[in-house]
């Protein structure tokens, strides 16, 4: 029997999830909602129907796993919670100072409701965060650096775009590499925010627009530029599009310890990615995770969790036989 998804929101995460759904073969893909007109929404799936996002309640009984493709910003603080009343749900929630109370909130529809749900899927906060966890267990007397990049900050880009006199723009987060290698050679530096990576900007800019001027409020903007060596390249629109169409992301999960009676050795754990398509990837994780969703709604359990909570093997389209043979 296939596991039944339904996409919420068909946007580039969306689809994402419909071309990860065709890599998996205990899975299928039974409907799309969508706010805007169902009719005029043309998905890669043949004879998959689109429904009006208002109206998913009504096929609840048509659906295994709902996977959430909203923006963490506005959409799924509501989405989650109220699809959670009729759905198994999965969503990538990322905004990590939130996550407490995103979780309290669709922790309580899905026990009021008997269903699973599984929030802040993803690579961060999603398989970053298990490595994290998993290399703090393992080194309990360490420090944790995160790196993110080079990829594209869809965030970072947005705010650009905002900007009086900008057409279109693509802003790149980029590593530091000295910090970068100073923290793989277990030194444990203590690093700043400027310290450990900088910012590249890719600009349109309008046609008579003050260029010094962009580059200014670039530079000097609060939360997302001030804090960052920032450096700023007027391109036109065509070049854009050649060369920075893809939202390619990536970056690096390190915990640096000791081992030893006396602490005299070092040990460094280092996750790493590197990702032509941001949303494809992350699409390709909830997807397994939805497959977790669905085991443990089979099992009789319910309310909300998160991947801290799920056992690998839930994940994975093998047999608990097969992985001993093949991956232990």
């Amino acid at each position: 029997m296939q596991i039944r998804i339904g996409i919420y929101g068909y946007g580039n995460l969306g689809k994402g999830v419909e071309s990860a759904i065709r890599q998996n073969e205990d899975m299928t893909l039974a409907a799309v909602f969508t706010r805007r007109d169902p009719g005029s929404l043309n998905i890669a799936t043949p004879g998959v129907p689109v429904y009006a996002a208002q109206d998913a309640a009504a096929h609840k009984d048509e659906i295994d796993v709902l996977i959430l493709c909203g923006g963490s910003a506005t959409d799924l603080p509501v989405q989650t919670p109220k699809m959670a009343e009729y759905f198994n749900v999965v969503d990538s929630f990322d905004t990590h100072a939130n996550i407490p109370d995103h979780f309290a909130a669709v922790d309580e529809q899905a026990k009021r409701n008997g269903k699973i749900a599984l929030i802040s899927v993803g690579w961060d906060p999603g398989m970053f965060s298990l490595n994290r966890m998993y290399a703090n267990a393992v080194l309990p007397e360490g420090s944790d650096y995160t790196f993110w990049g080079r990829g594209v900050s869809q965030g970072h880009s947005d705010a650009i775009r905002r900007i009086e006199g900008v057409e279109d723009a693509k802003q790149y987060t980029v590593p530091v590499e000295a910090a970068l290698e100073e923290v793989r050679r277990g030194n444990n530096p203590v690093l700043t925010t400027r310290q450990k990576h900088t910012r590249e900007c890719f600009v349109v800019a309008k046609e008579g627009a003050d260029k010094a001027r962009i580059e200014r409020e670039i530079k000097e903007m609060p939360n997302y530029f001030a804090d960052y060596d920032t450096t700023v390249h007027f391109i036109s629109a065509e070049e854009l599009k050649r060369d920075h169409s893809k939202i390619n992301h990536g970056g690096f999960v390190i915990r640096s310890g000791k081992t030893g009676l006396n602490k005299e050795n070092r040990a460094v754990i280092e996750y790493s990615l590197k990702l032509d398509s941001n949303p494809e990837f992350t699409a390709s994780v909830i997807v397994a995770y939805a497959r977790a969703a669905y085991r443990l709604y089979r099992q009789g359990e319910c309310g909300c969790k998160t991947v801290f909570d799920i056992a690998p093997a839930l994940l994975s389209r093998l047999s608990a036989s097969q992985l001993r043979a093949t991956m232990l």
